[in-house]
């Protein structure tokens, strides 16, 4: 199949490509840096000429709701139409586990816009929400890292290894459209303030973590609010399997 995916350049699209490729298939590389711009929608229609499917697997930024849902929102609709104009007949929208019980938090509110649009769309789709990345947590104590010392919120989470994630989309892509598909998720919780301290260990950092809900996820993420749903497909790499490749 010729596969287009979105967000190429990023962590998991880059995974996602090399999965598709690993399959045999013929995969475009759409992103910004590579002359394809979703903002504008310049580069869209060449780029998607002859896809069948397309994997969203794009970023954005989150530091302010309304800016985040506009992204999203211009990104997703220029997407949407160039695989109309192209005659895509499937569409795989890499999303988040718990979406709909976050409700303060920048990246979520776009993430939902992002679905909303998917779902009402002209192309068949099919929305898979995700747990957060194995290598979240240390993402998030670099945010608020200043001399040695970082705050991080004590979440509980069950984290999924990127590379899990892209062989799942890719798997997907090539099939048929689902619709809402099953969260996917790692084989086990974890709390996210030891994930960050075992990662920078890994890494040869030093790194003081403050736990606190004050920094940038609040209280209205703890407990059990960021774990997979009922039927959850469990990816098989454990958090402890993806940190010893990080040594």
């Amino acid at each position: 199949m010729r596969i287009a995916v979105a967000g190429a350049t990023g962590n998991i699209g880059a995974l996602t490509v090399a999965a598709l490729e690993r399959g045999g298939h013929d995969v475009v590389r759409v992103s910004r840096s590579l002359g394809v711009d979703l903002l504008t929608g310049d580069g869209l229609d060449d780029a998607l000429a002859g896809v069948e499917a397309v994997v969203d697997a794009t970023n954005g930024p989150a530091t302010d709701p309304a800016e985040t849902v506009a992204y999203f929102g211009t990104t997703t609709r220029n997407l949407l139409a160039a695989e109309e104009r192209a005659g895509v007949r499937h569409h795989v929208l890499l999303s988040i586990a718990a979406l709909s019980r976050v409700k303060g938090n920048a990246h979520y509110a776009g993430k939902r816009e992002q679905e909303r649009l998917v779902a009402a769309g002209p192309v068949p789709w099919t929305i898979v929400p995700a747990t957060q990345f194995h290598d979240f947590a240390a993402m998030v104590a670099s945010w608020t890292e200043r001399d040695g010392v970082a705050t991080i919120a004590p979440l509980l989470v069950q984290p999924i290894a990127p590379a899990d994630v892209a062989d799942i989309l890719g798997e997907i892509a090539v099939g048929e459209p689902q619709g809402h598909y099953a969260d996917v998720a790692g084989p086990e919780p974890q709390d996210l303030v030891d994930m960050a301290r075992r990662t920078n260990e890994a890494l040869g950092r030093t790194v003081k973590l403050v736990p606190t809900w004050s920094a940038v996820f609040g209280p209205e993420m703890a407990g059990d609010v960021m774990l997979p749903g009922e039927g959850a497909r469990i990816a098989p790499t454990t958090f402890d399997e993806w940190l010893a490749e990080q040594r």
